[in-house]
């Protein structure tokens, strides 16, 4: 049913609302790069990751990509990052899941090599955005010293964002992070009998 509103009351109450956010906005000052975490069990965290990735890169921002656990597949992410050239640094150093590997040194020799591949990305003042995909997963299986992790992170250029996506994200890291988004699961086609699909899971 449509609601019958005077107009300028409307009017009045826009304006209203929209002093109120022009002061909000006049403290928001700080400029700074944020370190940004997706974690739960619902789909969507690297997606929105890779969002904000193709974000950095309209505004002419290099970015770096690195992939822990995924990399035996290949993403309709990277193939369509790759026209944007040099702007683009991707690393994915993975082979699967840990129960389709079932090999543990392996995993935490590769996890190792993904982790030199994301300190040089971290530590390049020239590199705007950061997406450490998967990292979640990673330091919840004990792959990485998860206090090393953080102190790179901390360490890192001034105004570079960070993207941490996966899992069950440790707290240390919630607390270390600007911004944490929680993705909810509501319903997945997957318990449908419905399998991964390219364009939607990959």
């Amino acid at each position: 049913m449509q609601m019958n509103r005077d107009p300028q009351k409307h009017a009045e109450k826009m304006a209203r609302k929209a002093a109120a956010r022009e002061r909000i906005m006049a403290t928001k000052q700080v400029e700074k790069g944020l370190l940004i975490v997706h974690t739960g069990k619902g789909k969507g965290k690297s997606t929105a990751a890779f969002g904000m990735i193709l974000r950095a890169l309209g505004h002419g921002f290099p970015v770096a990509v690195i992939q822990f656990i995924k990399g035996a597949r290949e993403i309709g992410e990277k193939k369509a990052l790759s026209a944007f050239g040099d702007q683009v640094s991707f690393f994915a150093c993975g082979e699967g899941f840990t129960w389709e590997t079932q090999n543990l040194e392996k995993d935490r020799a590769l996890a190792a090599r993904t982790w030199e591949e994301a300190r040089r990305a971290l530590a390049d003042p020239r590199i705007r955005m950061v997406l450490l995909d998967e990292l979640n997963v990673v330091l919840r299986y004990g792959y990485l010293d998860t206090a090393e992790v953080l102190q790179a992170l901390r360490d890192r250029p001034q105004d570079q964002h960070v993207i941490v996506t996966g899992r069950n994200a440790p707290e240390e890291l919630i607390e270390d992070a600007d911004l944490v988004t929680e993705m909810t699961l509501v319903k997945h086609p997957f318990r449908s009998g419905v399998k991964a699909q390219p364009g939607v899971e990959f």
